[in-house]
């Protein structure tokens, strides 16, 4: 677990930013997260920039990015975050509505730990977030 992460009921709680541009979308993973005593919220970026900016300031354990938002896709975003050494306890976790062969790679190739489609049900994205940030990659194996 990242020195990020801290104490709550039931073990760590894994401090997760999103990054995506619909709100909506941004609102249902926070209220999925906070009926989890192991998921808390570190923040919110509406697109690539803002969400470089916000990791680096608020040091979240996972950031869960969506592969194409405005003025930063997310790979570029992952990139950022990969190659930045004061970061390398950060998770990236690439989601798209499309588990497109050419997007996993785009995934790997940007440093990222995970890849999901946003289909993905609210429980077994908690899972893979803790699956990430235990150190296990999460590619699907199509």
């Amino acid at each position: 677990m990242s020195r990020a992460a801290v104490e709550g009921r039931g073990g760590p709680v894994i401090r997760v930013l999103l990054a995506g541009d619909q709100s909506l979308v941004r609102a249902g993973f926070q209220r999925a997260a906070g009926r989890s005593a192991r998921h808390g919220g570190r923040g919110e970026a509406a697109d690539g920039e803002e969400a470089v900016r916000q990791v680096r300031a608020l040091r979240p354990d996972v950031v869960l990015t969506d592969i194409r938002k405005p003025r930063l896709d997310g790979p570029a975003a992952t990139c950022r975050i990969t190659e930045d050494e004061a970061l390398t306890e950060v998770k990236a976790v690439i989601r798209t509505t499309f588990a497109l062969d050419e997007y996993v790679l785009e995934a790997i190739r940007s440093g990222a730990s995970g890849f999901l489609v946003k289909d993905t049900e609210p429980d077994e994205l908690l899972r893979a977030v803790r699956a990430v940030v235990a150190g296990d990659a999460l590619f699907p194996p199509a």
